[in-house]
């Protein structure tokens, strides 16, 4: 299809709204400005078969940095001729998806060109001998080799020294590996636990931690500018280094993996405790089961899922907290009577849990339970090993996100250590361990990142915060301040620690997590994600957030709303003084103290509503073991009828 036909077929289509205004200025500017035979034949293919929903989707934005730098997806609904190439029917695509709103060569070339000139631009002003220099990993998806090789090529080209790995590695040890070789940025190649035909780009900046603002936005301007794939790669003599990582960046991160366990010697009274780990066919292959091996814990894997493949072919989402994601491991754990099975997603940054309770019978455990137990024992560990106490307390911290359960504020200020609330996305709690590793001593933050835990531990209880554990509701863990961001490999450890903690005792977990219920109270939550996907369902989400903050309910379920928060319009200090970023999240809280947030979702066309209920004991006093079952089911009742409200209001407002 020549230029002037394709214009004029996008020109008809969009006056008659087959298409979008801003699909079809985005159609043209790709095909104007890549020089990819793909590009134009799969343009022209879409155009000339009049595939206008699939070209809205394609079209109808560019991939922005959101709360994972970019994601979308790399094999479309429609696969053109052109990205078919010589790939048999059923195997993935030679080539990936053609749009400015998928991650594919075009927007790597713009993404790296752009992150590359904010990289340089930055070392500049710094006044920095050398070059900036870069880490790139991926994890087991579609095109991910491919994308990191492709990026470390523009990088170099672009006078920027690149770190590679030789193949996949989990998220965390991406993070660890910029602070190890004091790398300017880093870039993952992943869409974490997202559907098999995305990928994604997560930026990093110098201190391991996924980009922030003003950095976001820098990098992002950086990377409008660039409407072209094709540039002029710097003289040889100007290009930076490609090297490829050894066996060094492993040897350390496993190193520090294992000291993420605090006693060892838990496993002497738990010999009877059998885990089932999966990988789900992803990276958490590499780490998992070498360090439970090496700290003496009796696992078995799922032999089916220990393979590394981007098809994720054994289940319907490679994402753990759902239990179909786990079924095969739930049958292995049926057949080997064991205890508890974990799952991680395909980078190894979350990790899902299904426990054996005193009947017998294998349960999920949510997110937020999960991190509630690891921030209870983690705490309780610290405080009887002698390692916090009264006089230092106040130098811990646990740190969380707004709609991450309350429970774990609960239980830090029981034993008062400060609980400080974030915004969602590992990024701010990556951003709250930079802060207090700033507000050490000159000399100690210059040798910070060579010391010890021990070491690392005791400066922090000294000069600013020890950060004890960190975590989300969406089933991401942090229990070390060397990386700074959410860690399944890390959470496997702390989670076996905590199941050998149980069995120690003869518990189960769920016995274990009754006791912490009858100690500081019920709590109870529940996620709700209405999907709106493509081009209309953006609009919609824009109309509905819009829609609760012009109109705030005043009335649900029988009560009164009492407050409401809008972190884009209000100024909200978190619990240490600190202005949170403006967000386009709200809370409404009730009378009878229910709580919900929404909030969009940074990565997938979603919208999020997050619901909170409790039943607290009276002061001193606990709740019944006995009764913990009737008040848990009283209180998801008290959520799920607040759910069909909200629900109903929901549709109000989109037909309005």
């Amino acid at each position: 299809m020549q230029l002037e036909e394709l214009k004029s077929a996008v020109a008809a289509a969009r006056s008659s709204g087959l298409l979008l205004e801003s699909s079809a200025a985005n159609l043209l500017e790709l095909s104007a400005g890549s020089s990819d035979p793909v590009v134009h034949s799969s343009i022209a293919e879409l155009v000339s078969t009049a595939q206008w929903t699939e070209l809205n989707d394609r079209f109808f934005k560019k991939l922005a940095f959101g709360t994972s730098g970019l994601r979308g997806r790399t094999i479309g609904k429609i696969i053109t001729s052109a990205e078919r190439g010589n790939a048999a029917p059923d195997d993935r695509p030679q080539f990936p998806c053609v749009g400015t709103n998928a991650l594919n060569f075009f927007n790597l070339t713009r993404a790296n060109r752009g992150f590359a000139k904010f990289l340089t631009d930055y070392w500049q002003r710094e006044g920095l001998p050398g070059r900036p220099s870069v880490v790139f990993s991926h994890d087991t998806r579609h095109f991910a080799r491919e994308f990191a090789e492709f990026s470390a090529k523009i990088m170099t080209e672009s006078g920027v020294d690149v770190w590679l790995f030789s193949s996949h590695r989990p998220t965390p040890e991406l993070s660890f590996a910029v602070r190890h070789v004091n790398a300017t940025g880093g870039v993952m190649l992943t869409a974490s636990h997202n559907p098999a035909h995305d990928n994604g780009y997560k930026a990093y900046f110098k201190d391991g931690d996924p980009i922030l603002e003003p950095v976001a936005t820098g990098i992002l301007d950086e990377v409008n500018a660039v409407e072209s794939d094709q540039y002029t790669p710097l003289p040889p003599e100007q290009r930076g280094q490609l090297r490829t990582f050894g066996t060094e960046i492993d040897d350390a991160y496993l190193a520090r993996l294992k000291g993420v366990m605090l006693q060892p010697g838990l496993l002497e009274k738990a010999k009877g405790l059998k885990i089932i780990y999966t990988a789900i066919h992803g990276t958490g292959g590499v780490f998992v089961p070498t360090v439970l091996s090496s700290l003496g814990f009796n696992f078995l894997t799922v032999p089916a899922q220990d393979i590394p493949d981007g098809r994720f072919p054994t289940v319907v989402s490679p994402n753990p907290e759902n239990a179909s994601a786990l079924q095969m491991a739930l049958d292995l754990a049926e057949q080997e009577h064991a205890d508890i099975v974990i799952g991680t997603d395909p980078d190894c940054d979350r990790m899902g849990v299904a426990v054996r309770d005193r009947s017998g019978r294998m349960q999920l455990i949510t997110g937020n339970q999960i991190g509630s137990l690891m921030a209870w024992y983690r705490l309780k560990t610290f405080f009887e090993l002698g390692i916090l106490t009264e006089s230092n307390k106040d130098h811990a911290v646990v740190v969380k996100t707004f709609v991450t359960t309350q429970l774990q504020d609960t239980i830090a200020h029981s034993f008062g250590v400060l609980c400080v609330n974030t915004l969602t996305g590992f990024k701010f709690i990556g951003g709250k361990l930079g802060k207090y590793e700033n507000a050490l001593p000159a000399d100690i933050r210059a040798r910070y990142r060579s010391l010890t835990d021990s070491e690392s531990r005791d400066a922090r209880l000294a000069h600013s915060r020890f950060f004890v554990f960190g975590g989300e509701e969406s089933y991401g863990y942090l229990g070390a301040d060397w990386i700074r961001d959410k860690d399944g490999n890390g959470a496997v450890v702390m989670f076996a620690e905590l199941a050998a903690y149980a069995a120690s005792r003869n518990l189960t977990i769920p016995d274990l997590l009754d006791e912490v219920f009858s100690t500081f109270g019920v709590f109870v939550e529940h996620t709700e994600s209405p999907e709106f996907p493509g081009a209309d369902g953006a609009q919609k989400i824009r109309r509905l957030v819009e829609s609760y903050a012009a109109s705030p309910p005043t009335f649900l379920d029988g009560t009164a709303v009492t407050r409401m928060t809008h972190f884009g319009q209000q100024d909200v200090f978190d619990e240490e003084g600190d202005l949170i970023p403006r967000e386009n999240m709200l809370i409404t809280e009730l009378a009878d103290g229910r709580r919900f947030a929404v909030r969009p979702s940074g990565t997938e066309p979603k919208v999020k509503f997050y619901f909170f209920a409790s039943r607290k004991p009276a002061p001193g006093e606990s709740l019944p073991i006995s009764d913990i079952p009737a008040i848990r089911t009283d209180v998801r009742a008290s959520i799920d009828r607040l759910w069909s409200e909200v629900k109903a209001d929901i549709a109000r407002r989109l037909e309005a």
